[in-house]
This record gives structure tokens, C-alpha cells and sequence, in this order.
């Protein structure tokens, strides 16, 4: 999307801000012994009572509102009556729209307790993201945003 003014500028952080919060709030609320649809209904709920809609549902009529990802599973995972355990690495991705405006965003958690290779997969994770950011500039190249991010995966050890 081109942002074309102010009120685009505002209906994407509007709708960045609810995804964002959607996701502190599904990632507060991570407890061993529920499933990942249960974690996916309060995602829901939540962008529901913002007014947004589940991007996945609009988009590809995915089933579930949150793809959400357990230990070495591929992202985007579906939600379904997998139970979360203890020392489980999560992975929640939310993805909205609110008035035409699209937003996304996703974040990894380890339920405690931890197990050092996750927690060296999230601190080199969090570097990548880094990067990346820092990568992002006007008049740029987008491919040196994924450039960044891959370079620090090889450093760590990561593909």
C-alpha cells in the first residue's frame, strides 16, 4: 500500500496498534494445558471487541483468526487441540484489517520453563529483527532488509 496522507498514516497504526496489543495480550495469557484454538478464541475476542476482522479469515478463509506455531512447527500454523506443555517455544502471528487498513505482526514466547536452545533461537531472532529495521531506509533496497536479517542468521548458526 502507498500511504497517500494522514488518514492512511492513521488507519495503519490504528489497525498496527490493535494487532500489537492483540498479541501482548494472547501472549499474557499463555498457560500449559490449553490448546492453541482456545489461545486462538481469545485473539479473537479480541480483535472483535476492537472491530477489526481476522486478516487470514478475510483473506484466505484460513481456519482459525491467529496462526499460531509450537516448538519446530512451521509458521502460520492452525490452531487446533494441540496442548501447549512447559518448556514449549510458541509462536503467535496476528494478522488484521480495520477499515481497509491491514495490519501485522507475530512474536515468540517460552513457556517456562525455558530450554537454552530456545532461548539462544529468540536472542538471535530479536537481533535479526534488529537489523532488519535498521536495514529499512527510504530510498533503499527492500532486499537489504532481508539481506540483514539472513546475515545474522548465518552468524548464529541459523538458515
Amino acid at each position: 500500500m502507498t500511504v497517500n496522507g494522514d488518514k492512511d498514516l492513521r488507519g495503519l497504526m490504528r489497525i498496527g496498534q490493535i494487532c500489537g496489543q492483540t498479541l501482548k495480550y494472547m501472549l499474557s495469557r499463555v498457560e500449559p494445558g490449553m490448546t492453541t484454538r482456545e489461545l486462538d478464541a481469545i485473539g479473537a475476542d479480541f480483535l472483535q471487541r476492537e472491530g477489526a476482522q481476522s486478516a487470514p479469515i478475510a483473506a484466505y478463509k484460513f481456519p482459525g483468526c491467529t496462526c499460531i506455531s509450537v516448538n519446530d512447527e512451521a509458521a502460520h500454523g492452525v490452531p487446533s487441540d494441540k496442548t501447549i506443555q512447559p518448556g514449549d517455544l510458541v509462536n503467535v502471528d496476528v494478522s488484521a484489517v480495520l477499515e481497509g487498513y491491514w495490519g501485522d505482526t507475530g512474536a515468540s514466547m517460552i513457556v517456562p520453563p525455558s530450554r537454552p536452545e530456545y532461548e539462544r533461537l529468540c536472542q538471535w531472532t530479536r537481533r535479526g529483527l534488529n537489523e532488519g529495521i535498521a536495514a529499512a531506509q527510504a530510498g533503499k533496497p527492500v532486499y537489504n532488509i532481508g539481506r540483514a536479517v539472513e546475515n545474522v542468521a548465518k552468524k548464529g548458526g541459523y538458515n
